[in-house]
């Protein structure tokens, strides 16, 4: 995947692709604004935010000031989803079960879309 890539989308094994489209996120100023005070998000976009190694600290998220609830898979650096959880407004704090390089975040049907221990491969647009 190319390292300028703004928007990716995720495939599965099988050769379909998730329904949205991602903006890649690896800068700090994107993964520090992320949704916060965004009123809504399309059925078909979604966020990637990448870290430079796994981890479970450095990929745990806090929902203060994101107005709607939304759908959030983790991924270990090979694309393997580790978690994935449906976080709500306002909580301080979502972390993966397991170390995560990637974790996507979506409308809330994005978790109905994959299972955990599903392989996704991430391709720049």
């Amino acid at each position: 995947m190319s390292a300028r890539a703004a928007y990716v989308r995720l495939w599965r094994q099988e050769g379909t692709a998730l329904p949205l489209r991602a903006r890649r996120c690896d800068t700090f100023l994107c993964r520090l604004r992320g949704l916060t005070f965004r009123r809504s998000l399309a059925d078909d976009e979604g966020l990637l935010f990448v870290e430079s190694a796994e981890s479970r600290v450095a990929t745990s998220i806090h929902m203060f000031f994101v107005f709607f609830s939304i759908g959030v898979i983790w991924m270990a650096a090979d694309g393997t989803v580790v978690d994935a959880q449906l976080a709500k407004p306002f909580r301080p704090y979502y972390a993966p079960r397991a170390p995560a390089k990637y974790y996507l975040e979506g409308v809330p049907a994005l978790l109905s879309w994959v299972q955990i221990g599903e392989r996704l491969t991430i391709e720049a647009e």
